[in-house]
């Protein structure tokens, strides 16, 4: 089965996105190590079998040639995730964000197979939280209203609040968030060859301390 794509982003400017990475970056550093991470999202999210694509962002960013930009609405992070899903095409829909710059095309078709055989499929997150949530009836996007969000639960705290809808809810594969810099250690291997983000975190070595970021390859010193 396809699905409509969403990537729900905020836009990469500096002082406002990835601040748990500073220090040891500077908010500009912080700020293009994000637009990486989205751009890599965008590149797995334009190579995969979507019906269409719909960067929701909050903020200005520019979408790659076939996709649909729309703003997010105001409110909490709940709200958010939960309009973005009804204010679109129906579904099915899988919804990602853009801290899981790893994230590949081929494990965006298989969330959106599963929603051939369940009602929805839920990516977990090594914080706690998800990376990934696909519905095959957007209106049950409701839910994510009254599931606090950003905290070391809202992952079970999701997969709950779908089993209480009477949901069957298939789960995708364990990925880890971007959000501090170890983070950023430990995903930039996992990255495919020629993708931004590694690239983005290498140029950081030049600036900090070297023991606390990858070399060009990728290694530690």
């Amino acid at each position: 089965m396809s699905a409509h794509l969403l990537v729900l982003a905020k836009a990469p400017v500096a002082g406002r996105v990835k601040t748990r990475l500073c220090p040891p970056c500077t908010p500009a550093q912080a700020a293009a190590m994000a637009a990486a991470a989205l751009d890599d999202t965008l590149a797995a999210g334009t190579a995969c079998g979507a019906r269409t694509r719909t960067l929701v962002v909050d903020g200005s960013h520019p979408a790659p040639p076939g996709w649909a930009v729309r703003p997010q609405c105001a409110g909490s992070l709940g709200e958010r995730l939960a309009a973005a899903y009804t204010g679109g095409p129906e579904g099915p829909v899988v919804l990602v964000g853009m801290d899981t710059p790893q994230l590949t095309a081929t494990l965006l078709d298989v969330a959106a197979a599963a929603l051939g055989h369940a009602d929805a499929v839920l990516g977990p997150a090594d914080d706690g939280g998800w990376w990934a949530l696909g519905l095959r009836e957007t209106a049950h996007a409701d839910v994510l209203r009254t599931v606090p969000t950003s905290t070391a639960w809202t992952g079970a705290r999701t997969l709950a609040a779908l089993r209480a809808l009477g949901l069957r809810v298939a789960l995708l594969p364990r990925l880890r968030d971007v959000d501090t810099i170890a983070d950023a250690l430990a995903v930039a291997p996992l990255c495919a060859p020629g993708s931004r983000f590694p690239a983005a975190l290498a140029r950081v070595a030049a600036t900090v301390v070297p023991t606390a970021v990858p070399t060009a390859a990728g290694v530690a010193r």
